[in-house]
């Protein structure tokens, strides 16, 4: 008995030792992070950083070359239509240039006159050829004058008709060429004053200041810009977008702008995408292709101005329920793709199919079901069946 004793105890103290041989030789659990696979809503969205600006802004330079006054506007002033903005005093100019604006202006003034009068002499040929039709075709009913002889008649009237189009058009074009030539006038002294005429420079639509270009007075040369007009009540949202996501944007698409220092998102809708795209060299020193998207806001925002840093938010597809899971749990298992599944404390490899996927989802179409929990992160050293413990 006592030896059958012995031999128990040190079977026992074998398997005792072949455990905690086992259990010290084991591999310990790798610690992953999980997620869970649920259903639910989805969006895919493209988000870009974009600034405001007036859809209607102009700027306003001065059209000769002057001393321009002091300007007494300042940024957020409200101008009306046809204000004046400025004022300029021209720069006197030379004798011969005198003579060769006011000889400019001469010439085109009766280029005009000889324009005009080609007109009326071609009207009164019209209103002629018109009355000799009327007369063949009287005579052509009467049975008296040939069809031929109306024909030519018909064929007159029409020539004449295109003459006097074409002779209107010359005498437009010589109105413009006098009122050119008017425009220089502007620079000459008035009347037979050796100083020269102040120019009111106006505002070119009603709206608000936006930027003074130039507030203090000095001699500028023709074509300064001096000052941007706008309508802030008309405002739109400039996007830089890669090119590779702007073609899947679409005129009329709907769109969000957050991120602009309000609590609420702002609605808005696509306008267009620019046909054009430049090379932009990103922050981490890469050239990319962009264009830009211009969206419209649904609404007028308040508190915003021209040139105002927004994020813009286009969705491009969306799903009130589908399966849904978090797209740091996916790899690549050529050719598919693949993620490792918590199944009690191993990990367990699964190959799923997949759709849609935006920045932290993806849509699931096979593999996986709600209620799932998939592996986030998942390390170098998980592999299928490996031992897991959730931290």
């Amino acid at each position: 008995m006592r030896s059958r004793a012995k031999a128990l105890m040190i079977l026992a103290a074998g398997l005792i030792g072949a455990l905690l041989l086992d259990f010290a030789l084991r591999p310990a659990p790798v610690r992953v992070e999980l997620g869970p696979v649920v259903a639910g809503p989805m969006q895919v969205a493209i988000e870009e950083q974009g600034e405001t600006r007036s859809r209607d802004r102009y700027v306003v330079a001065t059209p000769v070359a002057g001393r321009l006054l002091r300007i007494r506007l300042r940024e957020g002033d409200p101008v009306g239509a046809d204000e004046v903005v400025a004022t300029l005093a021209p720069l006197p100019i030379a004798p011969r240039e005198r003579d060769e604006l006011i000889a400019r202006v001469d010439a085109a003034d009766s280029a005009l006159r000889a324009r005009r009068a080609e007109l009326a002499h071609t009207l009164a040929d019209l209103a002629q050829a018109r009355r000799e039709r009327a007369r063949l075709e009287q005579l052509d009913t009467e049975g008296i004058a040939s069809r031929r002889q109306l024909e030519q008649g018909r064929n007159a009237e029409n020539t004449l008709s295109k003459d006097v189009d074409t002779a209107r058009h010359r005498a437009q074009a010589a109105e413009a060429d006098l009122r050119a030539a008017r425009a220089g006038l502007i620079a000459l002294p008035a009347a037979r004053s050796r100083t020269p005429a102040s120019v009111e420079i106006r505002s070119p639509a009603a709206g608000q200041v936006l930027r003074v270009l130039e507030p203090s007075e000095r001699v500028v040369a023709a074509g300064t810009p001096i000052l941007v007009v706008g309508d802030l009540k008309h405002l739109e949202v400039v996007m830089e977008m890669l090119s590779s996501d702007a073609v899947n944007v679409a005129p009329g698409m709907g769109a969000t702008i957050v991120g602009w220092g309000g609590e609420r998102a702002l609605p808005a809708r696509v306008q267009r995408v620019e046909p054009y795209g430049y090379t932009k060299v990103s922050a981490l020193g890469i050239e990319e292709k962009r264009t830009n998207v211009i969206l419209d806001f649904v609404g007028s925002p308040a508190g915003l101005g021209d040139g105002f840093r927004v994020t813009g938010r286009i969705v491009q597809w969306q799903s009130p329920r589908t399966l849904i899971a978090p797209v740091s749990a996916l790899f690549r298992c050529a050719p598919a793709w693949c993620t490792f599944v918590a199944d009690g404390h191993r990990a367990r490899r699964r190959q799923i199919l997949i759709g849609h996927r935006n920045s932290t989802e993806v849509e699931i179409l096979a593999g996986l079901r709600a209620g799932d929990r998939v592996v986030l992160y998942p390390p170098n050293e998980l592999a299928d069946g490996i031992r897991i413990r959730a931290r």
